[in-house]
């Protein structure tokens, strides 16, 4: 039995796709436990960019079961769309599974997303307005309508006719919106289920007898450690759990079962968004960074901050995830730069700290220490396979890192292809 985490350690977008992609080759079962279609992994394999928001970056794999768990909240017009691409891509979707339990996103999620962020102004979240987070609150508040539900159309019905009386009301006589038409609703969305039946089932019977039967389960997590709920740089936050312990609710599976979790990285920070950021380069720096690495978010296109690689931020994020291991990204990006600076501790009211703060007035007070590396700007190390082939000074960049975090590299991204990959 094996069952593999793979999370994000920053503020998301540090490539998980294409790890879950490489180690998907050896699993039987890739599931998303996690997120909404806010995520999104882009996946370049023989020169062509697949992008991926609701289903697993597994499917790229032939044979592999690809499972949507219960964790992960559902536009079913996304998802539709999704599978349809693929298959115009000729990309197989037989293979793929939606839990019964998974939340829908309804319209209403969708235009109080959006009500809402209008309504704080200068104080808004910089949601994608989606719907994710209307529909976690609503699952937590218990009104939320699931994937199996939609499948049962007299009692969707009667759901949708119970909780638009009051999303209406809200809608309306709070933030003087539209409101939304039920009939119209159910239409759509029993349309949607047609299409979907086929793939809804309870999926969490079928992850447990893949892991009783000693099958391999790879766990993909949407977002990253840093937009988590709980341990994330809140209220700048997503709306779920994205850390591995989110698989236990995201998947029903114990924790006893995880045998190794692995923390995606780029070799710099970079974050889409408010909140604070203490390596962020707002110039020259962070400008290059942004071009050489095309850091522009993959589901709304909008330009990242980025900045100086934060050993603060990984050490914190190995903490809370247990990673066992790391892979980093970038690295050839990074090495284009003149010289290069690793933030390794922090200093805050004049004293040297080596921990992340919960309170952001004081994460906003932190300077960072950085230590100075040479870059290897004259070498084009997208080619290299082998770690002793990089140059001297990307090896010491990378053997620091381990020494601070304490956790091995077990892959590094020198090109954005399956192929440009060390394997440690």
């Amino acid at each position: 039995m094996a069952a593999i985490v793979v999370v994000g350690t920053q503020w998301g977008d540090e490539g998980k796709g294409k790890y879950i992609d490489i180690l998907s080759g050896d699993a039987d079962y890739v599931v998303r436990y996690s997120g909404g279609n806010n995520a999104g992994h882009t996946i370049v394999y023989e020169g062509i960019k697949h992008a991926f928001h609701l289903i697993p970056s597994g499917m790229l794999r032939k044979g592999k079961t690809c499972i949507i768990a219960n964790g992960v909240v559902i536009d079913p017009s996304i998802l539709i769309t999704e599978i349809e691409r693929l298959k115009d891509e000729e990309i197989e979707t037989a293979e793929l599974l939606i839990s019964d339990r998974a939340h829908v996103i309804m319209p209403w999620h969708i235009a109080l997303d959006n009500l809402q962020e209008k309504m704080r102004g200068k104080e808004a979240l910089g949601t994608t307005k989606r719907g994710i987070g209307p529909a976690y609150a609503d699952k937590a508040e218990r009104s939320g309508i699931r994937m199996g539900d939609l499948l049962d159309a007299e009692y969707f019905k009667e759901r949708v006719h119970a909780i638009i009386k009051i999303k209406n009301a809200i809608i309306e006589k709070v933030y003087g919106g539209a409101p939304i038409d039920p009939e119209k609703t159910i239409d759509e969305y029993l349309g949607y289920a047609e299409k979907l039946k086929p793939y809804i089932t309870d999926v969490n019977s079928i992850i447990h007898r893949a892991l009783e039967n000693s099958k391999t389960v790879l766990f993909e997590g949407a977002q990253a450690t840093f937009l988590d709920l709980d341990f994330g740089t809140y209220p700048y936050v997503t709306s779920s759990n994205p850390i591995s312990g989110g698989v236990c609710v995201g998947a029903g599976v114990g924790p006893k079962m995880i045998t190794e979790v692995l923390g995606v990285m780029k070799a710099y920070t970079s974050r889409v968004g408010l909140g604070p950021f203490v390596t962020e380069q707002n110039n020259e720096i962070g400008d290059k960074i942004r071009e050489l690495g095309h850091e522009y978010g993959t589901t709304t296109g909008r330009p990242r901050r980025c900045g100086w690689l934060d050993l603060v931020m990984i050490k914190y994020a190995a903490r809370i995830n247990g990673l066992t291991g790391l892979c980093i990204n970038h690295l050839d990006t990074i090495g284009k730069l003149d010289s290069i600076k690793l933030c390794v501790n922090y200093k805050l009211n004049g004293e040297i700290i080596d921990y992340y703060p919960s309170s952001l007035k004081e994460l906003s007070a932190c300077e960072p220490v950085y230590e100075e590396f040479e870059s290897w700007k004259d070498c084009d190390i997208s080619r290299i396979k082998r770690f002793g082939m990089l140059p001297e000074s990307a090896r010491q960049y990378i053997r620091r890192i381990e020494q601070i975090t304490g956790v091995p590299i077990k892959y590094i991204g020198v090109g954005p292809g399956r192929e440009q990959t060390i394997t440690m």
